[in-house]
Formats: C-alpha cells, sequence, structure tokens
C-alpha cells in the first residue's frame, strides 16, 4: 500500500511540475494534481491500453511517435473530468505527455535509488 501511496504522489508532483513546465497545461492546486494523477493512470489503463492495442499496426509504421498521440488525447480526455486541470490545446496536451513521461522517470529513478 505504501508503494502505491508514493506512486501516486510522484505521478501528482510530476504533473504539477509539467504545469509549471509546458504553456497551456494548467493545475490549479494540489488537490486537481493528486486527483489528475489518479483519473490519468485509469484512462490510461483502460482506454489508452485499448487504443494502443487497436493502433499497434501504426505505431509500428511510426515507429512509436503514434503513441505520443494518444498519450496526448488521454491526457486531453481526463481533462475533461477533473475540475481544476485545463489543457489549452492539442499541442499542450502532446508536450506535456513527453515531459510529464520524463519527468516521472526521474522521479521515479531518484525514489529508487534512496
Amino acid at each position: 500500500m505504501e508503494k502505491i501511496l508514493i506512486h501516486w504522489a510522484l505521478s501528482a508532483l510530476a504533473i504539477w511540475l509539467v504545469s509549471q513546465i509546458v504553456p497551456g497545461f494548467v493545475v490549479d492546486g494540489a488537490g486537481a494534481a493528486l486527483i489528475a494523477a489518479v483519473v490519468i493512470g485509469l484512462v490510461n489503463a483502460t482506454i489508452g491500453m485499448v487504443l494502443k492495442i487497436i493502433t499497434l499496426p501504426l505505431t509500428i509504421m511510426t515507429l512509436g511517435i503514434f503513441w505520443f498521440i494518444i498519450n496526448a488525447l488521454m491526457i486531453e480526455l481526463a481533462a475533461n473530468f477533473i475540475p481544476g486541470f485545463y489543457i489549452a490545446s492539442f499541442a499542450s496536451a502532446f508536450w506535456g505527455g513527453i515531459v510529464l513521461t520524463l519527468v516521472n522517470i526521474v522521479l521515479k529513478a531518484l525514489v529508487k535509488s534512496d
């Protein structure tokens, strides 16, 4: 249970950090970041996974770049359900998804090294 809570907190922190870096990726507070972490995770685990399986041939043809588009769509979808979490444009979701992935990798590596 402790690992799940740490993962959730790190994801929320990553979302907040991305909102500070990417224009148009807006999080209004810690509560919105915590809820966004849960909703983005659920959306990616359900709808996102189905889309990634369905679009696998297109993903292979684009050498994986199409997954960035799917991630951006999932972030935009999640933003529709969360008060205090706004995405201004598809470009904001696209770059936000890339930065979010990188920030998550760094944060989890820092926690894992301790």
